[in-house]
């Protein structure tokens, strides 16, 4: 009895040793090895500092930012404050590296105890975007989960088959046969928007809950069919995780916690629940008009349904069709997606056409004369090319979204220099749209005719700007949100002028996808 006693004790101690050894070698031992490591490469950055790494001071510059608005005609603060940890990181630690073929500014900060090389080069990144099996994405948080998965986050052949499902949903001939539901959503917001209008042809709005609810109601009649209103609490859901997503992400994950039945998880894999069973009985109740010949196949949902059956009947192999769960996966994402790109370009571009006056003219007089009064229609907004410069812009200024993440799983080179397996790359598309060194000294500026001859002149067919990504996994709603935020736009213009309300703070938010944290209130002229 002894004899087995013994054995047990000496069986945990060994477990114990053995767990305790690898605690220290992930949360130290290693970190500091790859700090060494990547600093002998030439690259500078802050110290490792045990567990959190950078994590409070990211997290604290986050809440300061959110504690204070900036002045909308300073165009210097607007980055300071959306990326107040990331422009401090580049200007005490970003430097052009001994490493002439790296050849750009780069830096070291950590996530935890995650090291993430921030890559500032043009070249470099159009590497890292085109080898993108060598560079996957990653997940900072697996709460991550929670909010989206599918087409975005998948790898290798997953990646692949779900992009050739998807694919002919997003084609211009189906995104053509959309606009009827884009004008339609846009025209009850304008209805709305007309009611509201006093006596003297004036109202003062809070435009920024009425872009979501427009976007959110065309991704509904277009992906499934139906309407905000029967949509309405998956867009709440969907919502909620967002604000609870960034949330997790501003704090050090530990592995394993996600498990743990905290406040934040409970609430994380609840809405994951309900939202999965919101669409799964779209999907089933879809599933069946299909089979009785009744299906819809013009929306999102059915174009990837019917592409789904086809790669059955042509390959004879059920692994070449997407699982059921796969599909909820994706319809979930179209539902994130398609409400926060669009509401926040639009928003944005309205608020910069109120302080651009002389731009919203020209983008109306373009509008007038191209289309009149009429109903929009797709030819002519393809004529539309000082409206695509607006938003060219725009997207540059203030894009959706922050920045890209990048992993690397193996050691491999990359500009003349080795990374190890475990880094982390940051890809930070606000701080190559704000940079000086590519775009001038007016980087910071309002002026759309930097795109007046597209996007590859204005880039000299660089990697300098990329809103939706960029190579062969880029976004693949681009167009789609183009198209509905072009639509929208010209509606708009069409029927009103609008000019910044005194009640209006510039105050943007990061809550995933870039927003007025305080709303955008307009005064909104009827024409």
């Amino acid at each position: 009895m002894d004899a087995v006693t013994n054995t047990v004790a000496v069986s945990c101690a060994i477990v114990v040793v053995v767990c305790a050894w690898k605690m220290v070698n992930m949360v130290w031992l290693r970190p500091k090895k790859l700090e060494k490591y990547l600093r002998n490469q030439g690259f500078n950055g802050n110290k490792y500092k045990l567990l959190f790494g950078d994590m409070k001071e990211l997290s604290m510059m986050i809440q300061q930012s959110k504690s204070k608005h900036i002045n909308i005609d300073d165009e210097d603060e607007v980055l300071p404050h959306v990326a107040a940890f990331s422009y401090q990181s580049l200007q005490n630690c970003g430097h052009v590296t001994w490493n002439v073929v790296l050849a750009g500014r780069s830096y070291v900060t950590w996530m935890g105890w995650n090291p993430r090389l921030t890559i500032m080069d043009p070249d470099i990144i159009k590497d890292i975007f085109i080898k993108f099996n060598d560079f996957q994405k990653t997940r900072s948080n697996p709460l991550l989960k929670f909010l989206t998965t599918g087409l975005v986050t998948y790898e290798g052949d997953q990646w692949v088959k779900h992009r050739k499902i998807i694919n002919p949903a997003f084609h211009v001939k189906k995104l053509k046969n959309m606009v009827p539901a884009f004008h339609l959503s846009c025209s009850e917001m304008i209805e709305n928007w007309e009611k509201m209008i006093s006596s003297n042809g004036s109202c003062e709005l809070d435009v920024w809950p009425h872009l979501q609810a427009l976007s959110s109601d065309v991704i509904s009649r277009t992906a499934f069919g139906s309407s905000y209103i029967q949509g309405i609490r998956i867009f709440e859901l969907i919502r909620e995780q967002s604000v609870l997503a960034m949330e997790a992400l501003q704090s050090l994950y530990i592995p394993g916690s996600r498990f743990l039945p905290t406040k934040r998880n409970m609430r994380m894999k609840a809405i994951d629940k309900e939202v999965k069973h919101s669409i799964r009985s779209i999907i089933n109740h879809r599933l069946r008009a299909m089979k009785v010949g009744e299906g819809n196949y013009d929306d999102l949902l059915g174009i990837m349904l019917e592409s789904n059956s086809k790669e059955v009947e042509q390959h004879k192999n059920k692994s070449n069709k997407m699982a059921i769960n796969e599909v909820i996966e994706e319809c979930k994402l179209f539902y994130f997606a398609g409400q926060d790109t669009t509401s926040s370009l639009l928003v944005w571009t309205m608020i910069l056409l109120s302080k651009h006056q002389e731009w919203q003219s020209r983008a109306r007089e373009e509008v007038l004369n191209v289309l009149g009064d009429q109903i929009i229609d797709f030819d002519g907004l393809n004529h539309l090319k000082v409206v695509n410069m607006i938003f060219y812009e725009v997207l540059r200024l203030y894009p959706p979204f922050f920045g890209l993440a990048r992993k690397v799983n193996k050691d491999i080179t990359l500009g003349g220099f080795l990374l190890p397996s475990g880094i982390q790359i940051a890809l930070p598309i606000i701080l190559i749209h704000y940079d000086e060194n590519i775009w001038g000294s007016d980087a910071n500026k309002f002026k759309p005719e930097r795109f007046s001859e597209g996007i590859s002149k204005a880039t000299k067919n660089q990697v300098i700007y990329f809103p939706f990504g960029w190579g062969p996994r880029i976004c693949i709603g681009q167009n789609f949100a183009l198209l509905e935020a072009k639509i929208a736009l010209t509606m708009i213009l069409q029927k009103f002028s609008f000019e910044l309300s005194q009640s209006y703070v510039h105050a943007p938010n990061i809550v995933l996808t870039l927003q007025p944290q305080y709303g955008a209130h307009l005064i909104l002229h009827k024409l």
